[in-house]
């Protein structure tokens, strides 16, 4: 990504997805020693689960990492049993939260009218989502992926953003904890598609907001991906649970 005096920070966000318990609080500890040491040209964040983000938050409280949600409720409060809202995120240290990923939309049924709920609940609260879009294989075999991806896009984010931090992420599904990875061209062709609808939803503030790629992004692909255009991050999942393949990536803009 080419940056310049009006283009945020790149982002590279590590999801630990249901992965981590006590123990692995060390691994962040060596992220955020190493980030003290040598500051990245990237934001950096870490989405544990929430079991330990609290105390993920207080170890590397004051360095250079931020840490976020998995997900949260689009209320604020109430009887949803199991869920987290994002003012408990935020509560907890958090300051960014994942919204409809992939994950959370074939495993749990979400909606795209769901994911802009909770993006706009994030919002709300002061976190910062991350909005997550993307196909399926057979989506991509019929030729729809771009015209899909485009309308999840358009249905997740809603207009209260305007105006707000947010990031959205592509990440197709076949590409997700598969080691496939979508090709540069295939990355290119979606980004760029999916920053045209952001300007056409939010005018200029849509020419800046960050586009990360997410899909089985490792150390050995990661600077090819980073360099591309619109890629303004990495949403990272299995390569951020160790320290030092988090940080070859972290490394890699």
């Amino acid at each position: 990504m080419t940056l310049s005096s009006t283009t945020p920070r790149p982002l590279i966000a590590g999801n630990w997805k249901m992965n981590g318990l006590s123990v692995a609080l060390d691994e962040a500890r060596a992220v955020a020693a190493a980030l003290e040491a040598k500051p990245p040209a990237a934001r950096v964040a870490i989405f544990p689960p929430a079991t330990l983000l609290h105390r993920l938050s207080q170890a590397v409280e004051g360095a250079h990492l931020l840490t976020g949600g998995q997900d949260c409720h689009g209320k604020s409060s109430g009887a949803h049993t199991g869920d987290v809202s994002a003012e408990m995120i935020a509560d907890a240290g958090g300051s960014l939260v994942i919204c409809g990923h992939s994950e959370r939309r074939t495993d749990h049924g979400e909606t795209s009218a769901q994911v802009a709920g909770k993006a706009e609940a994030a919002a709300a609260a002061g976190l910062e989502p991350i909005v997550c879009v993307g196909e399926t294989l057979e989506t991509r075999e019929a030729g729809q992926a771009v015209s899909f991806v485009v309308s999840q896009v358009r249905d997740s984010l809603p207009t209260s953003l305007a105006g707000k931090a947010f990031s959205v992420a592509y990440e197709p599904l076949w590409a997700i904890g598969t080691g496939r990875t979508a090709s540069v061209d295939n990355i290119v062709e979606m980004h760029a598609a999916i920053r045209a609808e952001l300007v056409s939803r939010f005018g200029e503030q849509g020419r800046t907001v960050l586009i990360l790629y997410g899909g089985s992004v490792k150390p050995e692909n990661a600077r090819e991906i980073l360099a591309a255009p619109e890629v303004g991050g990495a949403l990272v999942g299995g390569a951020s649970l160790k320290a030092k393949d988090f940080l070859a990536i972290i490394q890699a803009l």
